[in-house]
């Protein structure tokens, strides 16, 4: 009988230990959870801060303003476009008055 009471309480003894064990790790394990949870809606935050910003940079006037300042683009006017033919020599400009013709459609074959 008292064999059998040593070993009941070392299996008792044993199967506390093993929940102490298993609660720890749980624990830990929903802390790491918890941080990765945190640091997910930090980076969707983030990711949404910069579709903003993105949405922002694109726009059209926002574009023409950098092309203006930063890269010295000018608007192009028939007066200063360069117009080559297929063999490559240059055609006189269009002046700035005329009407350009509409582009005729051709059947395909």
């Amino acid at each position: 009988m008292t064999r059998l009471n040593i070993l009941l309480l070392l299996g008792v003894v044993a199967s506390a230990l093993y929940l102490v064990q298993v609660s720890y790790e749980t624990r830990r394990q929903f802390i790491a959870l918890e941080r990765e949870r945190n640091q997910a809606q930090r980076l969707e935050q983030d990711a949404e801060k910069l579709h903003v910003e993105l949405r922002t940079q694109a726009t059209h006037l926002r574009v023409e303003q950098v092309a203006r300042e930063k890269l010295q683009m000018v608007v192009a006017s028939p007066a200063v476009t360069l117009y080559h033919a297929a063999d490559g020599s240059l055609l006189a400009p269009v002046p700035a008055s005329a009407p350009t013709p509409a582009p005729s459609r051709k059947a395909r074959p």
